[in-house]
């Protein structure tokens, strides 16, 4: 008996609370229903706002070829994908007359008196660019502005009867990864469509420039999304989107814009010159790899490592060396070499800023009065040649970290192609799997530092190598030298 009266209290009990059980969850059915019945909150008031200022890129240009001759893509004649999959099957190199071909982008009007903005890589080459708005009307684009292949965009203007629908820029540095955007284009020349997503990465460097600080994307971006906005959600511009990720030219959800404050400064440029006036410093730099660090003894690898002085350079007359590790510029900390020309290149020329360096682990402060960037900017120094025929005997050499190493005779020089403005120790061999090797140092490499130290003779670099040896570092710091005096810094391990 006490025993069924123990399970019959056990089950009142548990029919007690199955009941309670039973009225909770009774309700959450309709309050789930009720706060999800419509989705999360509609895009739709932004949208409509901004759709007007969106606009549909059309251009047109003369190709070498015959359109006869053109394979014919799966896409049906006539069909909105036509443009798309002639982009996989057009054969620019056919022989035959010339022939015009179209092509569609986005773009966006920043000043109602007919200021329109889009990719470079959307107008480039255009023999006629017509901009068509939403209500049906079009436009043809009567000045080219300018425009900037290394940020990839460009500065249209028209000439409207009437003030057009313009939007507004908004600050790109704000946007967190997380954000909610909306992207508004005309992709595969469907017409104006809008997508929505967030900001999947902020800083992105997908090798398309030397000034490469992308907004990354997961809001569908395909092809004619080029040059069109992305927005944050009080409908500012914070973005022109530019370039996807994609096997087959749709998206995956990979899609990158250039940052509104970037863009910004580029666009004022181009509106009062035409052209875009960058600061120069005259420096070429690389990374401070992990090795590098510990071969100079930093704690982190951070900062750009100088590996070259341009003569006559702004950083030359600053004092700027070779083996410098640049950590601020103007104040603004640098964390990697690409942070370097970005921040040279927005600081206005002429201005005198403050440069915090590292050199020889000792940290030096220098102001430098910002140059402009030459147009010729990647050119190197040409090489004099003295006509030297001198031959001299068979050096002596040394063999240090899987080297053979000798002086830099006449004799070498030929043999190896070096030029005359080149000067250090020469590598004659390259032990194969030796720790130079995997560095992908190679024959005919100049050493012209070990350490932040100049070398002349192989005894130079066989004593700081058995100095770095002896102080118990894991790699020492070379400075090599290719046969036309390009730079590059190279930690090789010791042992």
């Amino acid at each position: 008996m006490p025993q069924r009266g123990a399970q019959s209290v056990s089950l009142r009990r548990f029919c007690f609370m199955a009941a309670w059980i039973g009225l909770l969850f009774a309700g959450a059915p309709l309050f789930i229903t009720e706060s999800l019945a419509h989705g999360p909150d509609s895009v739709a008031d932004v949208a409509e706002g901004l759709q007007d200022a969106v606009v549909n890129i059309s251009t047109t240009q003369t190709l070498k070829g015959s359109a006869e001759s053109t394979p014919s893509g799966p896409g049906p004649k006539g069909s909105p994908f036509e443009e798309f999959f002639d982009d996989f099957f057009d054969d620019e190199e056919k022989d035959g007359p010339p022939r015009k071909v179209s092509s569609l982008g986005s773009g966006f009007v920043i000043d109602p008196s007919g200021l329109v903005v889009t990719n470079n890589h959307v107008i480039e080459g255009a023999d006629e660019i017509i901009i068509n708005f939403t209500d049906g009307s079009k436009l043809k684009v009567a000045k080219i502005l300018g425009h900037d292949p290394k940020t990839d965009l460009a500065l249209l203007k028209v000439e409207p009867k009437k003030p057009l629908k313009a939007i507004t820029f908004g600050d790109s540095s704000k946007m967190r990864v997380g954000d909610w955007v909306m992207a508004i284009g005309n992709p595969f020349g469907l017409g104006g469509s809008v997508t929505v997503g967030i900001i999947s990465a902020t800083k992105r460097d997908i090798n398309a420039g030397p000034y490469d600080d992308f907004l990354q994307t997961d809001a569908a971006i395909n092809r004619g999304n080029s040059g069109g906005p992305l927005f944050n959600m009080d409908g500012q511009v914070i973005g022109v989107n530019t370039a996807i990720i994609s096997p087959s030219g749709g998206s995956i959800g990979i899609g990158f814009a250039v940052p509104s404050n970037s863009a910004m400064q580029v666009l004022d440029q181009l509106k009062q010159y035409g052209e875009t006036r960058r600061g120069w410093l005259g420096v070429h730099v690389q990374n401070v790899t992990d090795e590098i660090a510990v071969s100079l003894g930093l704690q982190e690898p951070k900062g750009a490592l100088v590996a070259k002085v341009s003569p006559d350079s702004p950083a030359a007359t600053a004092g700027i060396q070779p083996s410098d590790i640049i950590l601020k510029f103007d104040g603004q900390a640098i964390d990697n070499m690409r942070s370097l020309p970005r921040a040279v290149a927005a600081t206005a020329i002429g201005k005198s800023v403050d440069v915090e360096l590292m050199r020889k682990g000792e940290t030096v402060d220098l102001t430098v009065t910002v140059g402009r960037l030459p147009e010729d900017e990647d050119v190197q120094d040409s090489v004099k040649d003295d006509g030297e025929e001198d031959l001299a005997p068979e050096p002596e050499r040394e063999d240090l970290l899987g080297l053979s190493i000798a002086p830099l005779t006449a004799e070498l020089r030929e043999r190896f192609n070096i030029g005359k403005s080149v000067e250090g120790v020469v590598i004659t061999e390259v032990k194969p799997n030796s720790p130079a090797a995997q560095k992908d140092v190679k024959p005919g490499e100049v050493i012209v530092e070990v350490t932040q130290e100049k070398v002349k003779q192989p005894q130079d670099v066989k004593t700081r190598v058995l100095a770095v040896q002896k102080s118990g570092r894991k790699s020492v710091l070379l400075l090599l030298s290719d046969a036309k005096g390009e730079l590059r810094f190279v930690a090789v391990p010791t042992s």
